[in-house]
């Protein structure tokens, strides 16, 4: 995923505005629904049986997953012991050290050290840290010295009658043996469970576990190994694993979120990421790089756990790897799904911007994904298959399916260097298909060079991108229409709407539509990112939501998981008839804005298509015809400018001017002062989510372009590669007319363009399900308006009296929490269908009809 921007979390501010902003005539409000129902807007639907659409194969659907909002360690890896190896560091996070999650205890009198330490000692040289444990022999018989791991969330959860394995590495110097006292207990200090009491003995490291049989339900569990007696004990790996994850596997998955991802039944499993892929260091993990951040190796994923190495994630913490490869690919054969791996490309992406020079290195990660695909693959008699047999699984894992890099920015020397992969992939193993990719976005430079590469090099697979407004999905439901259907096909890895209420997944339910009808050209696709621990959110929306003791799926997941569960084997020909449209030109007052960038404004002027002047402002006498947002950054009148201070706020909006003008000049004056990226210049201007800017400078002063916002929701209109100097006066204007708009930076045009498509709320597709042999009528209403409809299955078909109806329905601002789930499904039966039937489809709805038959 892009990491153009940060992303609000867990879920975006309310909503404001109409969905379909302003496009559409019964467009909806935000808000609860309407109390009088709108009159119902009559379509008709279509079906051409006659004729056959494009297949859709098994794989149409799968997930991505992405250690991102600490989806690993913390959530679907079902170990329950944060920093369980004494690993963390400020490389990961600058709040971190070696025991952070961990507090020292002492019982009893005792007393005695506890210090993180990285000596000849240590467990192995990928496990360096270990706790040393200096105990002093005060206190009696049963004092004890140690330490309490406070978990993840709110506290280790543990659920009455069930049983959690412990394990901890230790060796002591003391002769005598060190005892050990083991216990699980809530916040308070009661316990949970009849404590552990091993003895270490040996100055060796070695394994000591037991079991604790919860005797009580909680949340806040803690964990507490502490030590009685004299001498030097050091500890390391210490864990606490429920026995029941899921499918009952050892190191596995936490239960209650893998069952929710079975419950999709994906066709694909595309892991491990994402942008810690390939990102930081490309290097081994060697000295002296043990604390540098490195990209997602696999072979430092596999073996035993205690044996990996732990890396500074991407998203800002620490990841053990407890989860790792061969733990992905026992997981997707799990579940039923094709495993698909991303392996880094030497081009860095998601905000970074370099690309490896050294062949030595692209050599290495080359012949790493050969081992990669032996390890997956390769008889147990091979080096790698045999490393994967040791591990407990003989058979092979059956990879077809790899990708090399994600969202490279650079796409030359992207394509570049995934020849070398695909060389190499394809010479010794044709039957794998190399997945290429088209960049952070759904279009612009890097999108059209990456596809002009693609095309010209013979990349049997692309994978796209892109996170965009609601309002995007509604307008781009033919995006796919047009692709060359001998090209490249597309693998869709990585798409959402931008918040996590319904009204998004109405839009992402019309986008899906147009996905199926083009199953020949888009063969695979996945929502992202999967997962979302609420305590760690680096991104937002997220399918699956969880704490440390429930989780709970989206309006999306439930979105989802009705079109995976029902996608059928191949496409039915279907027509509907549109909604009808009011369009009129852009309007809106104006706005100045920064990102982690201190700006200037100057000379602010608004003229109108006929040469009135609406407004003008040299701030000669303040800036009292501006309204700020209170918490947004710093403004201040300085020198005779307008001036935002704070180089780390962001998004620090000023508005000034009328809602309704249109068709205007609008000239400004801007200057960076300091930061990261240039300044953003506003039109259209509705409220502070809905708008136009044109971002100069933007991503880190990498490139630059025109973003529309839609109830807080991105789409970039027009985007070129303008940087922006430091301490540069630049003269910019924004000419509007209806809806065409054309801009210009120091007398020179810069781009144009027209924002001219429609949201069309009403979307369908028809596919035929053949071990049923129903037809599944799939209807997305997105607006507040009931559709009433006319559907014809053409004339002679054998119409079941009855069908299955399956439908998400509810108000467009809700979202699906842990304590209450608006949206569900909701299933019955209709009768009177016939080879044509009336059928009405609510507002704010996603419709699965199932129509079977007739058996005589």
């Amino acid at each position: 995923m892009p990491r153009t921007r940060p992303r609000p979390a867990p879920v975006v501010g309310l909503l404001a505005g109409a969905l379909l902003a302003g496009a559409l005539a019964a467009a909806p409000t935000s808000g609860a629904l309407a109390a009088d129902p709108p009159t119902p807007s009559d379509y008709t639907l279509t079906v051409d049986r006659t004729r056959t659409g494009p297949e859709i194969g098994e794989r149409m659907y799968g997930v991505f997953y992405e250690d991102i909002n600490r989806a690993a360690d913390g959530g679907l890896y079902a170990e329950l012991v944060q920093n369980r190896s004494f690993e963390y560091a400020p490389v990961d996070n600058p709040s971190y050290t070696g025991l952070t999650a961990w507090t020292e205890t002492a019982t009893g009198g005792a007393t005695g050290t506890a210090r993180v330490v990285d000596d000849e000692h240590r467990l192995n040289e990928r496990n360096r840290n270990h706790l040393r444990l200096e105990l002093h022999g005060t206190g009696g018989a049963d004092a004890r010295h140690g330490v309490t791991n406070t978990g993840y969330n709110s506290g280790i959860a543990v659920e009455r009658g069930e049983r959690y394995d412990f394990s901890v590495w230790a060796r002591t110097d003391s002769r005598r043996g060190t005892p050990l006292t083991v216990t699980l207990h809530d916040v308070s200090g009661e316990p949970l469970a009849a404590p552990l009491r091993p003895t270490v003995r040996g100055d060796r490291w070695t394994k000591y576990t037991g079991t604790l049989t919860a005797r009580a339900t909680s949340t806040t569990g803690r964990l507490t190994v502490a030590a009685g007696g004299f001498g030097t004990l050091r500890l390391d790996m210490v864990s606490l694993f429920p026995r029941d994850t899921y499918k009952g596997r050892p190191n596995g998955m936490r239960k209650d979120l893998a069952e929710k991802i079975a419950a999709l039944k994906p066709g694909f499993l595309r892991f491990p990421g994402g942008c810690l892929v390939n990102t930081g260091s490309h290097e081994a993990y060697e000295a002296p790089n043990w604390e540098r951040r490195r990209s997602y190796q696999w072979k430092d994923t596999i073996g035993p756990v205690e044996e990996r190495a732990t890396n500074a994630n991407f998203w800002g913490y620490n990841q053990s790897y407890g989860l790792g490869y061969y733990e992905y690919f026992r997981f997707a054969e799990d579940i039923g799904a094709m495993p698909l791996p991303v392996v880094p490309a030497l081009v860095t992406g998601c905000g970074e911007n370099e690309a490896t020079d050294d062949p030595e290195l692209l050599r290495r990660h080359v012949r790493d994904t050969l081992d990669l695909i032996e390890f997956a693959n390769g008889p147990v008699t091979s080096e790698w298959g045999a490393r994967r047999a040791e591990m407990g699984h003989p058979e092979p894992f059956g990879l077809t399916h790899l990708a090399v890099g994600n969202e490279e920015n650079l796409p030359d020397a992207y394509y570049e260097r995934l020849a070398a992969f695909r060389e190499a992939v394809e010479a010794e193993h044709p039957e794998i298909t190399v997945i290429a990719n088209s960049g952070p976005d759904d279009t612009g430079a890097t999108f059209d060079r990456a596809w002009e590469l693609a095309r010209e090099t013979g990349v049997e697979m692309v994978d796209e991108h892109y996170y965009n407004s609601p309002s995007w999905f509604l307008e781009n439901n033919e995006r796919y229409d047009s692709y060359d259907r001998f090209g490249p096909k597309v693998f869709l890895g990585e798409y959402a709407s931008q918040d996590n209420r319904f009204r998004n997944s109405l839009a992402e339910a019309a986008f899906m539509t147009g996905l199926e009808r083009n199953a020949d050209v888009v063969e695979m696709a996945s929502y992202a990112p999967l997962l979302a621990n609420t305590d760690s959110v680096q991104w937002s929306p997220d399918l699956i939501w969880f704490d440390n003791a429930r989780s709970w799926g989206s309006t999306s997941y439930e979105t989802q998981k009705l079109f995976m569960t029902n996608t059928g084997d191949e496409v039915v020909p279907s027509t509907a008839s549109a909604t009808p449209v009011v369009s009129g030109p852009i309007t809106g007052a104006i706005g100045l804005s920064t990102w982690a960038t201190s700006a200037a404004y100057d000379d602010v002027r608004v003229v109108s298509a006929d040469g009135e002047e609406l407004f003008a402002d040299d701030f000669s006498s303040g800036a009292g015809r501006w309204t700020e947002a209170a918490g947004r950054g710093t403004w201040t009148v300085e020198g005779g400018a307008y001036v935002q201070t704070d180089t780390a706020a962001e998004n620090t909006m000023v508005t000034a001017g009328d809602p309704a003008w249109h068709d205007y000049d609008l000239h400004v004056r801007a200057t960076k002062r300091e930061g990261r990226e240039g300044f953003l210049i506003a039109f259209g201007v509705k409220d502070t989510g809905n708008h136009y800017w044109w971002n100069l400078g933007g991503w880190g002063n990498t490139r630059s372009a025109v973003e529309k916002a839609t109830d807080g929701g991105k789409q970039t209109m027009i985007e070129d590669g303008t940087v922006i100097e430091t301490g540069r006066a630049y003269d910019v204007r924004i000419e509007v007319r209806g809806r065409q708009v054309a801009l210009y930076l120091d007398g020179e045009k810069w781009g144009s363009f027209t924002d001219d498509k429609v949201a069309e709320p009403f979307r369908q597709v028809v596919t035929r399900d053949e071990a049923t042999g129903e037809l599944i009528v799939k209807v997305v209403n997105a607006q507040r308006t009931p559709a009433r409809t006319r559907v014809d299955l053409g004339e002679g078909a054998k119409v079941a009296p009855t069908a299955r109806l399956t439908v998400l329905t509810g108000d467009p601002d809700a979202v699906n929490t842990a304590d209450e789930r608006p949206i569900r499904p909701e299933r019955s039966v209709i009768r009177g269908v016939d080879t044509t039937f009336t059928h009405t489809f609510p507002p704010h709805s996603i419709t699965f009809l199932r129509i079977g038959e007739r058996t005589s």
